[in-house]
């Protein structure tokens, strides 16, 4: 493997008086100037254009009440992970921004060995500042849809190129595939924005301070939730009928590429979509405006099979399996409607305890397995790996309030066939250990829109010390992946088989798992195991198949 690039410095500060004294007469004059000329830039965009922070303030007239006052470690603690968020929007407007992070158990270390790099900060608030430049309700955007709806292609590089996003399978599958396709954003400097189903509507906060992140209504493109393998700009239908060819990509001119591509990137993809992991057709890709993506997969760690990505993704991730930790930090914020609910339950019911134990149980139609057997599977994992302690059959349940240690196990499941048994389990008789053990449900069955039952759901669990994860949850991932703790993962048995053994294994990774990558080895050009093309791209415990990022 070559080794890295060094990652590009700042360039250095000149100490030249006059320099100094042009730039102050540049800030006191030229705004000015610009406010009252016609057509001007908004105040706002002209200061952050010059690189002044400009504190974003929204409307406070609907701030929920707080269920809670917040830890009061909360003046101790970073609540913008050492850069990760920018500072940039006000609190009242996402208090999840401000108050997630202390509901996790703080590093022991110092400074965190999960730490963001400071090459990712760097790169995230460029992002934004491009955003603000590109995004909706900008001129460059309305430039960029116009040409879009007439086909027209500007000669040259454009100024701003895009990345829409589209909603697939259940809400686990999609916060994965966002924060892959906002990575991917990243490295080819791409606005990126998403077409919010309305069964999202409400769930997250903007990420973006100054600027939304949703795609607004009148997008030239019909029928977004429509487009599927082999759809007529597809990026394999391209290829396939010659309208885009990866064969000499240096020499493809932007002007007689399609008006956009659409990149399939779902579980049933197949050749030639899934050459979008390879260079050439990177470069072809990286020559249009538009690209419309979906997928229902965690496609991180293709990314970083792609050469021209690999020194930077090295560089935004020195640790290679921080790469969801710090994207879904980063992106995904619960909306002040959902995190009234998070809080609440949290300090009402977990807040107490002196370990948090989550425990997600996800049964896969392809390899069932009865309730009774599955429940043994999870209690053998749990008592033998001591997450919790065995109970004694001749003891009745030890009294909370004389215990000396108290652990709470929140379940995760959409069948109540197992929190049940467990409460039952450790309600009745006391523990060898002499600890007391409480079993809690998610809040809200039954009661809430699906989403927001699974939002909650994955925060509760991401505030949990210990997590076990049925293999092939992605719900789990995301718990135990914004957490940044290595699960302890429930193996599904092998097929017309009823006992897995062992029961759990400890996953050498917090990255979830890429369930279906692709087949074709693009350095090698011929089919063959990606799993062992690169040291820190592996496969995964739970999906033979499927690949990791480890480090």
């Amino acid at each position: 493997m070559r080794p890295p690039r060094v990652p590009p410095q700042p360039a250095a500060r000149s100490a030249a008086w006059p320099v100094g004294l042009l730039v102050a007469l540049c800030f006191t004059t030229l705004p000015l100037f610009l406010a009252l000329s016609p057509g001007r830039p908004s105040l706002l965009d002209l200061w952050q254009q010059m690189g002044i922070r400009v504190t974003v303030r929204y409307d406070d007239e609907t701030r929920p009440s707080e269920p809670s006052d917040p830890p009061p470690e909360r003046e101790t603690r970073d609540v913008l992970l050492g850069g990760l968020l920018s500072p940039d929007i006000d609190e009242a407007s996402c208090r999840s921004r401000y108050l997630s992070s202390l509901y996790r158990s703080p590093s022991p270390h110092s400074p965190s060995p999960h730490s963001p790099s400071p090459y990712l900060v760097s790169r995230l608030r460029k992002y934004e500042a491009l955003h603000r430049r590109c995004g909706p309700g900008t001129p460059s955007y309305d430039k960029s849809v116009r040409e879009l709806a007439s086909a027209h292609h500007s000669m040259g590089l454009a100024e701003c190129s895009y990345l829409v996003w589209t909603p697939g399978n259940h809400l686990g599958d999609r916060v994965l595939s966002m924060a892959s396709a906002f990575l991917y954003a990243l490295l080819t400097r791409r606005v990126f924005l998403v077409d919010m189903a309305r069964d999202m509507a409400g769930l997250f906060c903007e990420p973006f301070p100054g600027a939304s992140w949703e795609l607004p209504p009148g997008f030239p493109v019909q029928n977004l939730t429509r487009l599927r393998r082999g759809s007529e700009h597809s990026y394999g239908n391209l290829l396939g009928a010659k309208k885009v060819s990866n064969e000499d990509p240096a020499g493809v001119r932007s002007e007689s590429l399609p008006s956009y591509a659409y990149l399939h990137l779902a579980h049933d993809y197949q050749l030639p979509d899934q050459l979008f992991f390879c260079d050439d057709d990177q470069t072809v890709l990286g020559k249009v405006n538009w690209l419309v993506l979906r997928s229902d997969l965690y496609f991180a760690p293709g990314l970083f099979l792609v050469p021209q990505f690999e020194d930077e993704l090295r560089w935004m991730f020195p640790a290679a399996d921080t790469v969801f930790h710090h994207i879904g930090r980063y992106l995904f914020h619960p909306s002040n409607k959902v995190w009234k609910i998070i809080a609440g339950y949290y300090t009402s019911y977990l807040a107490k305890f002196d370990e948090k134990i989550g425990i997600q149980i996800t049964t896969l139609a392809w390899n069932p397995v009865s309730a009774e057997a599955y429940f043994k599977q999870i209690t053998a994992c749990t008592i033998q790996e001591k997450i919790l302690p065995e109970v004694d059959p001749d003891a009745a349940s030890t009294d909370y309030e004389a215990a000396g240690t108290s652990k709470a196990v929140l379940v995760s499941s959409a069948q109540p066939e197992y929190a049940e048994p467990l409460k039952s389990m450790y309600y009745e008789h006391a523990t060898v250990t002499g600890e007391s053990v409480s079993v809690l449900q998610q809040p809200g069955a039954g009661k809430q829109p699906q989403n927001q039952k699974l939002l909650v759901e994955m925060f509760l669990l991401s505030y949990c010390n210990v997590s076990v994860v049925s293999g092939w949850s992605t719900v789990g991932y995301v718990g135990h992946g914004l957490a940044g703790v290595k699960p302890w993962l429930l193996l599904p048995p092998p097929r017309n088989q009823t006992v897995a053994s062992p029961p759990c294994v400890r996953a050498t990774s917090m990255e979830p798992c890429f369930h279906a990558p692709p087949s074709y080895d693009c350095r090698a050009k011929k089919n063959g195991d990606l799993g062992a093309v690169l040291r820190y791209v592996r496969h995964c415990e739970d999906v033979d198949d499927g690949l990791k990022l480890f480090d």
